[in-house]
């Protein structure tokens, strides 16, 4: 049996530290950029705790790749590069482009009004 995510909604939103990288693809390499940080986020995804989840986009204009990603705590990088495997797969990335990695605590929540 596999451990299931909890997920539960509540009242008042959570603050959340995320990791947004910004992978500028050398020119026609963006789909193999995409496929490495793919890869890189279903093995965190996969087994590091400090994932709460990732949402990978490419951009229309073939540039760039954008990987932001939800974790428990600033920490939780450390601990992702401390891992060799996933250091491994994370410098491929160096092969098809360079990138911009920072991160980032929620300093406000905008949601929609309501009617």
């Amino acid at each position: 049996m596999t451990d299931q995510p909890q997920i539960a909604f509540t009242a008042a939103p959570e603050p959340t530290t995320f990791i947004v990288n910004v992978i500028h693809a050398h020119p026609g390499k963006q789909e193999e950029a995409f496929r490495i940080i793919q890869h890189v986020v279903h093995y965190v995804a996969e087994r590091k705790p400090g994932f709460l989840w990732s949402n990978l986009a490419k951009s229309t204009d073939g540039l760039t790749v954008v990987n932001i990603e939800a974790i428990s705590d600033a920490g939780d990088v450390e601990l992702f590069f401390s891992d060799p495997v996933f250091v491994e797969k994370f410098r491929q990335l160096d092969e098809v482009s360079t990138s911009e990695f920072h991160i980032y605590r929620t300093g406000d929540l905008v949601l929609p009004a309501r009617s």
